[in-house]
């Protein structure tokens, strides 16, 4: 990963942009990270992962629930009440 400072970011913005095609790039100001810049490629990667975690996550908790005898008759009670 490649590191810049903000006020080098911010007179060199087209020389970033074209470095997190390649990389992302992590923005330091007084020496902490401050903000990472990443192709729009990766950003599509991470949200879709994301995504897909949560979703699985859900099946998880679902499959568990119904282990335990949750059905959807009982969860709109449950809901109601």
């Amino acid at each position: 990963m490649r590191y810049v400072s903000a006020s080098d970011a911010k007179q060199r913005l087209a020389a970033v942009l074209d470095a997190v095609q390649r990389e992302p790039v992590t923005i330091k100001r007084q020496n902490r990270e401050v903000a990472v810049v990443i192709s729009p490629e990766d950003y599509r990667r991470l949200k879709s992962a994301n995504i897909d975690e949560f979703q699985r996550f859900c099946d998880r908790v679902a499959g568990k629930a119904a282990a335990q005898g949750l059905t959807e008759k009982r969860l709109e009670k449950l809901l109601r009440d």
